[in-house]
């Protein structure tokens, strides 16, 4: 019992120091996310829809790389197969991501946030057995926090474009979810608690940086054996009209 309780605190003492909400824009879908700003061929684009739009590609830009530290550092087999998850899940999202961002005039980060890159920096420190604990529980918070925001957008944007990327970004969500609690090291109390009741950072440590101009995007590689593929935009490129909204 005295493990467990030390185990325990040492999880809420990580998580309570990095339970945020883990994509950007949170905050800004709920305050102003109704503004439209672009009246565009595929529908309305909102302040809410451009912040899904950027925190999508800020999820892939640490989550992809810390899928193949975890197929690195891995100790168990949940593990190892939660981070092939998320390799495959976030380069096939981020394939879409990079695919209507332009269209849609949105500039996408090459840098996750402050705060992304922190979850990225406690796992590049932690080894053995202590590495798969924080590994299962900060993501299964982090995709916990974001879920209903993805539905909110999917059932609320009136831009064929966002909806198609809100199809895929709640199945590869989902999925994500599954394979962490599939590792049987979730904390369910400390996790729910902390992606339910998380403390407020700035606006600069949930923003990732702008990339200066003309860089080119970073490409998040699809495994050798990738599974998951970017959604197919045909319908969703063929605007409001033919989707009847």
């Amino acid at each position: 019992m005295v493990g467990t309780v030390v185990v325990g605190g040492a999880l809420t003492l990580t998580l309570g120091a990095l339970a945020y909400p883990s994509m950007l824009g949170l905050d800004t879908v709920s305050a102003s996310g109704d503004r439209i700003i672009a009246n565009t061929q595929w529908g309305p684009f909102t302040e809410g829809d451009r912040a899904f739009v950027v925190a999508v590609r800020a999820a892939g830009l640490w989550e992809h790389p810390v899928g193949l530290i975890g197929l690195q550092k891995g100790q168990s087999k949940g593990v190892l197969t939660a981070s092939q998850h998320l390799v495959d899940g976030h380069a096939a999202l981020d394939e879409t991501c990079r695919k209507i961002a332009p269209l849609l005039n949105v500039t996408l980060p090459n840098i996750a946030s402050p705060q992304q890159e922190g979850f990225v920096n406690t796992l590049k420190a932690d080894q053995g057995k202590q590495f798969d604990v924080d590994f299962a529980n900060i993501l299964r918070m982090t995709h916990g926090s974001i879920f209903n925001t993805v539905a909110k957008i999917r059932s609320t944007t009136k831009n064929t474009l966002v909806r198609a990327l809100a199809d895929q970004a709640n199945d590869t969500v989902l999925d994500h979810i599954t394979v962490m609690e599939q590792t049987g090291l979730v904390d369910f109390d400390t996790t729910l608690f902390t992606q339910t009741t998380p403390p407020k950072l700035p606006k600069s440590d949930m923003t990732p940086p702008v990339p200066p101009a003309g860089q080119p995007l970073v490409v998040l590689p699809p495994p050798a054996n990738a599974t998951s593929t970017p959604v197919d935009l045909g319908p969703a490129m063929n605007g409001p009209a033919a989707n009847g909204s």
